[in-house]
């Protein structure tokens, strides 16, 4: 049942990155530029997964160990990635395409996104303890 429950908080991400994608291009690509928009907006799409985190799964899932933060943080970064890599390639990407937002030198943060989804439940489950 945690595993179903795991699941829906991590669907709560894609319309979420969804917005932020729209946000980047539509808004602050015109504000600050394509080139800080970029960074800017992995950024933002990290704290919206970390708060989705922290407001969703210790009221979904009450009682869950550290072990079960990182079993859930990497299946969600391994769901986060085969998505990524389904809606690139079925929306025309290549794959040279994809794996290029994985180098943080061009400014894109896709990395620190994958990072925070991967480690958010750990994180929450750590200061949900200290509370």
């Amino acid at each position: 049942m945690n595993i179903l429950k795991s699941l829906i908080i991590w669907f709560c991400f894609i319309p979420v990155a969804i917005l932020n994608g729209g946000l980047r291009e539509y808004v602050l690509a015109k504000a600050i530029g394509a080139e800080w928009a970029l960074p800017v907006s992995g950024i933002i799409l990290s704290v919206c997964i970390f708060l989705i985190t922290w407001l969703l799964l210790p009221r979904m899932i009450k009682a869950f160990t550290s072990k079960d933060g990182w079993l859930i943080g990497i299946g969600w970064a391994l769901l986060t990635i085969a998505f990524e890599f389904a809606a690139g390639l079925a929306g025309g990407s290549t794959v040279s395409e994809l794996l290029a937002a994985y180098n943080p030198l061009s400014g894109n943060l896709w990395l620190l996104v994958l990072v925070t989804t991967l480690l958010s439940p750990i994180i929450v489950k750590r200061l949900s303890n200290n509370l």
